[in-house]
């Protein structure tokens, strides 16, 4: 009876110590949480939403989000929160200022033609956030990276042909008629994510783009989706498409092998491993 008891205890103890770690694992996992942030030019307060692991300890990347040309929206929010569930604290920006969305292409085209037809001043907005990425206490100022959507991607396209200090930038369905080119002095390593069937780029921007940056020896990667169209990451793209009728379709398996190549473009960029 002794023996019974004594090793029913052990089980008993060994059960405990198995939920116990098994408990551990768990609150170790990712525990993402997303902030308001707000930051100026001297022009413009832009209202952004960064995003982290509270379970993290130190420093780590930091990645900017650039938004659709309709805005900081959702789209943008929950890519910054699934960065942060890899390990990077994200910062989804605001290119418009004051939270500004567009609800009509009308709109969208006007918003970001003003960003993008004053570059200077698209460059302080763009600066103001990374400023305030690089502040952040999570953040490692020395690895700042940048992924962006259509606009967005046009936007950390140009960044990085200007020089901007980021070590690498993926660009989503990014259109390709640039404020600025590759030139002289850039260093950022370039990933361009597009559709094949994306009428919005044509293949004359694609060969002037990809043979700027074969003649300066820039470390870039362009892939092309096989029947992946515009905006073809994001989920409600099908029905913007159908409302306004626009070439824009969501497609999920290249938004699942685009997010696998970038997971594996920041994981060499920052010399992280696989993340």
């Amino acid at each position: 009876m002794r023996k019974f008891i004594y090793l029913a205890s052990i089980l008993f103890l060994m059960g405990a110590c198995t939920q116990s770690k098994e408990q551990n694992m768990v609150a170790e996992g990712p525990s993402v949480k997303g902030e308001e942030v707000s930051y100026s030019t001297d022009d413009i307060t832009m209202n952004g939403y960064i995003a982290y692991d509270e379970n993290l300890t130190g420093k780590h990347p930091g990645i900017l989000v650039v938004h659709e040309w309709w805005g900081h929206d959702e789209h943008a929010r929950h890519s910054a929160e699934k960065l942060a569930e890899l390990g990077y604290v994200a910062l989804a920006v605001d290119m418009y200022g004051n939270g500004k969305m567009a609800t009509h292409p009308e709109d969208a085209m006007q918003f970001s033609g003003e960003v993008m037809g004053n570059f200077e001043n698209a460059k302080a907005r763009f600066n103001a956030a990374m400023e305030t990425l690089k502040n952040n206490p999570k953040v490692d100022p020395e690895k700042i990276g940048a992924i962006g959507y259509c606009f967005g991607g046009s936007v950390i396209l140009a960044m990085a042909h200007s020089g901007a200090d980021l070590d690498g930038v993926a660009a989503f369905h990014a259109g390709l008629q640039l404020p600025v080119m590759p030139q002289q002095g850039m260093s950022s390593r370039i990933l361009i994510m597009n559709g094949a069937a994306d009428p919005m780029v044509t293949q004359e921007q694609v060969t002037a783009l990809t043979g700027a940056y074969e003649e300066l020896g820039a470390d870039y990667q362009y892939i092309s989706y096989e029947g992946a169209q515009h905006a073809y990451t994001n989920p409600g793209a099908d029905s913007l498409g159908q409302k306004f009728q626009l070439p824009l379709a969501y497609n999920a398996e290249a938004d699942s092998l685009s997010w696998e190549e970038m997971k594996a473009f920041f994981a060499e960029t920052f010399g992280d491993g696989e993340m």
